[in-house]
């Protein structure tokens, strides 16, 4: 109620402050006009003339004029002796403004007028169908085998790790290699393959928590439809295998991770006993509230625990959040090299993917796969800052899961002699890896045969902290397996240089604009583009739109279409994410 009247009283004061002063403002011009209708032009415009100047007058004035003359000095003495303290007064209600609104601004737990005030448009409840049962473990032991997938699944040892980017980097950088040589398992350059990854022991324990099952972890879970659901269509979940454990629930089946969706929040209403919680959960999957779930939830990568520990009297069944929670993915990764160059033996890079916390400001989280790898390979990493294992014991080498994807394009051309562009800056240049080493072997074989240019566009924050594969990148131009190399560096200082500093890959493609389109529309060339979706891909997009459209002497409409018919000839590919 303080709140309510305070905030009255600054509105009061600052809305009559909005109206006045522009009222004052126009005040003169209305006096203008009156008295010069009135007393005549030249009357009028020396009056007005004497009251804004600072000096006293000395010419005469009309009598008529002396008391409107006199009235308005003293309102321009009155607004002016007023001008400081109102500076000073207006200074402190604004800071006075400025602590409230930082009092009561808007977070995931409570929000501010309108939204605080307003009648909510919310979505309809879902209807519950999935009806647990929890049975005590009969003490048979689990394997991640148990996993669902429909794509064959290879167990693999990590035969080596190696960290790429110094310790100053921005981004950490890790160089995996499996040992697949006890596998059927096969790969061309330029595949991707899935990692199938867990969820944090530490989250999983937290969550359990947080339902008070922590006793039941190991419990054997069997889901049924219930008989009275009002669900069309209503079917089990594929990706949780009967009689599994909570435990393996959890860590392998669920994407706890995952933002909730406006239906799981509609859903955890009626399972939140508090009232202010009730009301901002309903806030927040409302219409009206859509900013707010998109700041808070959405773009702060919220996740079922954050929300569970914002909302204490939250307390959902089991079953809600096996109705809500979606399957937990594989996560894909490129294939940073060449079966030829190294056989039995799969490469792969990561960067470790870290961001802010949902429910701790300051903390970071790490992604869910590259954080469990990253630990996984902690022991073994190169260079190993750890003590090496004492005579006679030998660390075992970590296994990990993986698995094909049969949706794999981005291959070399069939025909060696087409020339090639590859675009890959920080680990988007994994799979030109392996096209690079590939292409190595392919010449060994082949003495003599006529093999196309490859140009590479890479780039990195730093020269000497994130550069990947310095070294092999320069042996390659150096065999002449690489025709030509393009780096730029986004955070490099750059002294003395006759050229303007290139930061980022598509800086370069326009510096090289008539090679670039020489290769693509000329030499029936190709073009390889892998790494970020969001901004690289799209800003390289518009490079070659504008590469195109300043050579050839079209409109970029017309270069788009180009852009497109290579696309559809399969001589534009891009690996993104």
């Amino acid at each position: 109620m303080a709140f309510l009247q305070i905030s009255t009283v600054l509105v009061s004061r600052i809305s009559l402050e909005l109206v006045v002063e522009p009222w004052i403002d126009g005040l003169w011009a209305a006096l203008t006009k009156h008295f010069m209708s009135v007393g005549g032009k030249e009357e009028m415009s020396g009056t007005l003339t004497a009251a804004s100047d600072a000096s006293p007058r000395t010419d005469p004035v009309a009598p008529e004029l002396l008391h409107i003359e006199s009235q308005v000095e003293l309102l321009r003495l009155d607004n002016s002796r007023k001008k400081d303290s109102e500076v000073l007064e207006q200074s402190a209600v604004n800071k006075e403004s400025s602590a409230l609104a930082a009092d009561f601004e808007s977070s995931l737990t409570r929000s501010g007028p309108p939204l605080s005030q307003a009648s909510l448009n919310i979505p309809a409840l879902p209807p519950e169908y999935l009806q647990v049962c929890l049975q005590e473990p009969l003490g048979q032991e689990e394997s991640q085998t148990s996993v669902t997938s429909v794509d064959p699944v290879f167990h693999v040892p990590i035969s080596k790790a190696v960290q790429l980017t110094t310790k100053d980097a921005i981004k950490t950088t890790l160089l995996v290699e499996l040992d697949i040589s006890k596998t059927n398992f096969s790969y061309q350059p330029g595949d991707a393959f899935n990692v199938i990854c867990p969820n944090s022991d530490s989250e999983v324990q937290d969550l359990v928590q947080r339902l008070q099952l922590a006793d039941r972890l190991e419990h054997r879970v069997f889901l049924k439809i219930k008989a009275d659901t009002k669900k069309k269509g209503a079917a089990l979940p594929q990706h949780v295998p009967e009689g599994c454990s909570l435990r393996f629930l959890f860590t392998w089946c669920l994407e706890i991770r995952a933002v909730p969706k406006k239906a799981f929040l509609r859903a955890l209403v009626d399972h939140t006993g508090d009232g202010a919680e009730r009301r901002r959960l309903q806030e927040l999957c409302s219409r009206q509230g859509a900013p707010d779930y998109n700041r808070f939830v959405r773009d702060a990568r919220a996740c079922v625990l954050g929300l569970l520990r914002a909302f204490p009297s939250c307390r959902p069944p089991l079953g809600l959040l096996l109705e809500h929670l979606p399957k937990l993915q594989p996560r894909p990764y490129s294939c940073a090299s060449s079966s030829l160059f190294h056989p039995g033996k799969l490469h792969f890079i990561f960067n470790i993917v870290e961001f802010p916390s949902d429910s701790a400001a300051g903390i970071l989280r790490r992604g869910v796969c590259t954080g469990w790898l990253a630990t996984l390979v902690e022991s073994m990493l190169q260079p190993n800052t750890r003590a090496p294992p004492a005579d006679g014991e030998e660390a075992l080498a970590p296994q990990i899961s993986i698995s094909p994807r049969t949706t794999n394009f981005f291959h070399l051309p069939n025909d060696p002699s087409a020339p090639v562009i590859m675009v890959g800056p920080g680990a988007g240049v994994a799979p030109f890896i392996g096209f690079l080493q590939h292409r190595e072997k392919l010449r060994e074989q082949h003495l003599g045969g006529r093999f196309g240019a490859t140009w590479l566009f890479f780039g990195c924050r730093h020269k000497d902290r994130d550069y990947l594969f310095r070294e092999e990148l320069r042996h390659f131009l150096k065999c002449g397996i690489l025709t030509h190399l393009k780096v730029s560096f986004s955070r490099d200082a750059r002294v003395g240089e006759e050229e303007a500093p290139v930061k980022y890959v598509q800086d370069h493609i326009q510096r090289h604009s008539k090679q670039v389109a020489r290769v693509l529309l000329h030499e029936n060339g190709y073009i390889y583009v892998c790494g970020d979706a969001k901004n690289m891909a799209k800003d390289v997009n518009d490079a070659l739109v504008e590469v195109i459209s300043k050579e050839v002497g079209v409109e970029k409409l017309e270069a788009m279409r180009t852009l497109a018919t290579l696309k559809e000839e399969k001589r534009y590919l891009q690996d993104i994410w």
